[in-house]
């Protein structure tokens, strides 16, 4: 069963959509990308991130997540303000399916017959957490309702 609701769905195969993947290297640094015509939902609930350049940081900092089983991040945020924080898990690199050539011949109609498409990227969600700020405000209120500035109310007036 997928973790991702149907919201969270649509907006992962809107290409119009701001997202935006995480990623850390060996050394534990973060490194944050939007990629928004690169990421992308599959029936199955997967998601595929398409690598344009293989020597990319992000490529390198993936082989890194596949290898030593470490997460990735990938939010997604709506036209109308709504975010969402989907963590995930590296299951395997492509540069051979029928899949690929699809993305490949996509990518080109796209971008033009000098793109190129180094693989594809199979990440397994694992979890998800509304980030949308309204939503937020009221889950920290309700955590913490004395968690307040006091100076709230001088710097309104």
């Amino acid at each position: 069963m997928s973790v991702l609701s149907p919201e969270v769905k649509a907006l992962l195969k809107d290409p119009d959509v701001f997202k935006v993947l995480a990623t850390v290297d060996d050394k534990g640094h973060p490194h944050v990308v939007f990629k928004n015509h690169k990421i992308d939902l599959l029936d199955d609930g997967t998601i595929v991130y398409a690598e344009v350049i293989e020597s990319s940081h992000t490529n390198s900092n993936l082989i890194h997540s596949l290898w030593f089983d470490k997460h990735v991040a990938i939010t997604v945020k709506g036209r109308d303000g709504t975010s969402y924080q989907i963590k995930g898990k590296v299951e395997r690199y492509d540069f051979v399916s029928n899949l690929f050539r699809e993305y490949y011949r996509k990518l080109r109609a796209r971008k033009g017959p000098d793109s190129e498409l180094s693989g594809l990227w199979y990440i397994r969600p694992e979890s998800v957490k509304d980030e949308t700020p309204s939503v937020r405000r009221a889950e920290e209120d309700t955590k913490h309702p004395f968690f307040r500035h006091l100076d709230r109310e001088l710097v309104a007036a």
